[in-house]
């Protein structure tokens, strides 16, 4: 399959400030591809160097076969949609999706039949005659992805679109962003800093830190095979557990840091090192009868939502588990858990890296 956009080698200074490290990436054609990672990783920066807001220092970037370096945005042929919509106030909907083909000379009755055509797709058809002012968030943010749509561009770049959406209509809007791109069979390039989105919309996920790619691949094997300490603490919600060990004499043991030592036994030995910490994700500790039990902690805050309980423990480090089954547990009691060791991860408590175990 072709690459419909590759970086490689980019680079990307402010004055002093290094804000994209080597970054190396491709993109398949009709891939949609989530960038994610904390505030003032880079990932807004990468999106706007793809679109040409931001000119690269470093490296070549090569969309549709093209080396796009000192391009103009638009002369690349792709379409961003924004996190404040930008829509034109003073224009209706109809205007505000054919704006961009009016101004490339396209007739008026062509416009608007492409207009009327991507509103039946986004469901906006009995819009078309409103302002923006008129619409709802969700309409709103509709209009800006229609907008995008008509131009049948190479790709889709989205800049954190669904922030300004309540918590239910993000949900709602992501499903309907992801099977338009299925639909259209376009290629996507989707900035957020909420991993749940990028889990759920994404084929592959680029995790970002300090203008560095930390990893990339498919949303669950990120999950699965973190390489560091922060992607497994990134990926997963809510996130994973990280406990201080050593290894025990006999190498196929871990004495956990637990406020006090708490020795737990594993199917295969582990390599020697002075300081590990071992990653364990809420949803992989269970509940257990008290002669099970793998660890023992006190019980600090119990959160019920109806279908899942929440339970955090007192002390440190806090350790937070999640079940389906609703609990009687109560502050001050003692909590027994088990889990399965293939669940387990280990990392270098000094440089944080993934542990592999045989």
């Amino acid at each position: 399959m072709t690459h419909q956009i590759e970086l490689s080698g980019v680079n990307k200074y402010y004055g002093a400030y290094h804000a994209l490290r080597d970054i190396d990436l491709k993109i398949k054609k009709g891939a949609f591809v989530a960038l994610v990672g904390p505030s003032g990783c880079g990932k807004s920066t990468l999106l706007r160097s793809l679109a040409g807001l931001e000119s690269i220092s470093g490296g070549d970037l090569i969309i549709a076969g093209e080396r796009m370096n000192g391009v103009p945005p638009r002369k690349r042929d792709l379409a961003m949609v924004f996190q404040s919509y930008a829509l034109y106030p003073h224009m209706t909907v109809e205007e505000n999706l054919t704006y961009s083909l009016r101004i490339r000379g396209v007739k008026k009755t062509e416009a608007r039949k492409a207009a009327e055509e991507v509103a039946a797709t986004t469901g906006l058809s009995n819009l078309l005659h409103r302002y923006p002012r008129e619409l709802s968030g969700g309409q709103r943010q509709r209009v800006a992805m229609s907008r995008a749509i008509i131009r049948h561009p190479k790709a889709f770049l989205f800049d954190e679109p669904l922030s300004n959406l309540d918590a239910a209509l993000r949900v709602h809007m992501r499903k309907e962003i992801r099977s338009l791109h299925d639909r259209l069979g376009a290629t996507s390039v989707y900035v957020t800093h909420d991993q749940i989105e990028a889990m759920t919309m994404a084929d592959h996920v680029v995790v970002m830190r300090q203008g560095v790619i930390e990893q990339q691949g498919a949303p669950l094997e990120l999950y699965d095979r973190p390489v560091n300490k922060f992607v497994a603490g990134f990926i997963g919600s809510p996130a994973m557990n990280f406990i201080p060990a050593t290894v025990g004499a006999d190498g196929k043991s871990l004495a956990l840091d637990l406020g006090t030592p708490q020795m737990i036994a594993l199917d295969r030995p582990v390599p020697s090192s002075s300081r590990l910490l071992v990653g364990l994700r809420p949803e992989h500790l269970r509940l257990v009868p008290d002669s099970e039990a793998q660890i023992r902690l006190p019980v600090g805050i119990v959160e019920s939502t109806g279908s899942m309980t929440y339970i955090t423990s007192a002390g440190q480090p806090e350790i937070n588990v999640v079940v389906s089954e609703r609990q009687s547990l109560r502050h001050g009691d003692t909590m027994a858990l088990g889990f399965d060791p293939a669940h387990l991860h280990l990392f270098d408590a000094e440089t944080e890296q993934r542990i592999e175990v045989a």
